[in-house]
């Protein structure tokens, strides 16, 4: 796709990744400074974005917005592009329900924009075969084009806005999901005085298991505070279909938990997850509206 730009909103750790991929298609890609933090400018720096300075700036010389951010602020950002009146492409690639992403059409259909359902599978995109972006509307093969060549594998659905979000929160609702219970796991173990044992009944029937708890705590640590919202979104998806939702709100309660190791350092020890899942069953203070 010739001579286009795109708004990105915002460069956090997969949204610039996803602006450089757009910039390594062809286009031009913005993003907006304005009340984002040094880290957010050293990414968007790194990828090789336009500062555009403020929203009303990145609106006026944007062809298509495209909106990656935590799934708590995906409907603020979709009503802040709307009141400018954005009228090209809406991108929303957030993790969130397909109810939500219905809603977040109507918002930006109102302020005269098309909209293209999108949900990221996969790391930040930095190698070829890693992410998927799925997409879901009528513009999702103009949006699609956009990535062509790039390590961020586009794939268009047959399906209608809501659709690319369904697949999205049905992938988490495994990825994200089995983390939490294994930790939780771990923790329930720990407190019952039976973790050494459950962890040598693991290597006789389930080896892989130990593994994968210490990966969720490695991996998932530092970005629990994200992930409360998906999981708080795949709950709203199991629900709207008809089906229970108290595995996710359960998971988005250990994320929540978790939501104390945002700033630390070094990814904890499935251990000290544990410990402090068991020890520490008050919910700390998180703001969700902090921005990356």
């Amino acid at each position: 796709m010739a001579a286009v730009t795109v708004g990105l909103l915002h460069p956090g750790e997969m949204g610039s990744a996803v602006g450089e991929c757009a910039r390594a298609g062809g286009a031009r890609v913005l993003w907006v400074s304005e009340g984002r933090s040094s880290e957010s400018r050293e990414r968007a720096q790194g990828a090789g974005l336009e500062d555009a300075g403020r929203l009303s700036l990145l609106v006026g010389e944007s062809n298509v917005i495209l909106s990656v951010c935590p799934p708590h602020a995906a409907t603020d950002v979709a009503r802040a592009v709307a009141a400018h009146r954005f009228a090209g492409v809406y991108v929303d690639a957030n993790a969130v329900a397909p109810a939500t992403a219905r809603e977040i059409a109507s918002v930006v259909a109102a302020g005269g924009a098309a909209f293209v359902d999108a949900g990221i599978v996969g790391p930040p995109p930095r190698r070829f075969g890693t992410t998927r972006l799925y997409l879901a509307g009528q513009a999702a093969g103009r949006v699609g084009a956009l990535f062509a060549g790039t390590p961020l594998e586009a794939i268009v659905l047959d399906a209608p806005p809501g659709g690319a979000s369904a697949l999205k929160m049905a992938y988490a609702s495994w990825t994200k999901g089995t983390g939490a219970l294994l930790l939780a796991i771990r923790a329930l173990a720990r407190a019952e005085g039976v973790d050494q044992a459950l962890l040598a009944e693991w290597e006789r029937s389930h080896p892989d298991l130990r593994d994968r708890a210490e990966a969720a705590a490695g991996r998932n640590a530092r970005k629990a505070w994200r992930f409360v919202g998906e999981m708080e979104e795949i709950a709203a998806t199991f629900a709207g279909a008809g089906l229970p939702d108290g595995f996710a709100r359960a998971a988005a309660l250990i994320y929540q938990r978790m939501a104390r190791y945002k700033d630390t350092q070094a990814p904890p020890a499935v251990a000290e997850v544990a410990e402090m899942l068991v020890k520490e069953p008050t919910l700390p203070d998180v703001d969700p509206g902090a921005r990356p």
